[in-house]
């Protein structure tokens, strides 16, 4: 075959350093979006962006010439330096070390879409770690819980 085709849809999860509560309303939805123009900068299109105010969910196409180490790299660096530019209240803005990146059949992406939308009201009864615990068990992930969570 003279072409590479991919689609690799991925879905990519993260939170702030020891889950502080730094992703307020007044930068929530420019800090989306300023993650979905890091995305299309690495040819990696979000479909939706969202999160709650401890954390992020990303859904996009992953680009098949980055590995996800490197993408993520990007994308904590770029956007932890914007966020400080947004005031002293965001002077500490750090994120977590690691992430969880969960690949996402065709046939779940509008599914997904509607959970990462529907993370303010999720998260009105549960905790990141809880929803996190989740999906790395739901993905059959082996993990230590002593080495997860920064």
């Amino acid at each position: 075959m003279g072409q590479s085709l991919v689609q690799n849809y991925m879905h990519i999860i993260w939170s702030t350093k020891n889950r502080v509560p730094l992703i307020k309303p007044e930068i929530e939805k420019s800090l989306h979006a300023y993650l979905a123009g890091i995305c299309s900068e690495h040819d990696s299109p979000a479909i939706k962006v969202g999160g709650y105010i401890d954390h992020i969910h990303i859904l996009c196409r992953i680009s098949k010439n980055i590995s996800i180490s490197n993408f993520m790299g990007h994308i904590k660096k770029s956007s932890s330096k914007w966020a400080k530019t947004k005031g002293g209240q965001f002077s500490s803005f750090y994120w977590q070390d690691g992430y969880g990146a969960f690949s996402v059949s065709p046939s779940n992406v509008d599914r997904v879409v509607a959970y990462i939308e529907n993370q303010h009201e999720h998260h009105k009864t549960k905790s990141f770690k809880e929803e996190f615990r989740l999906f790395l068990k739901k993905y059959k992930v082996d993990f230590d819980e002593r080495y997860v969570w920064d």
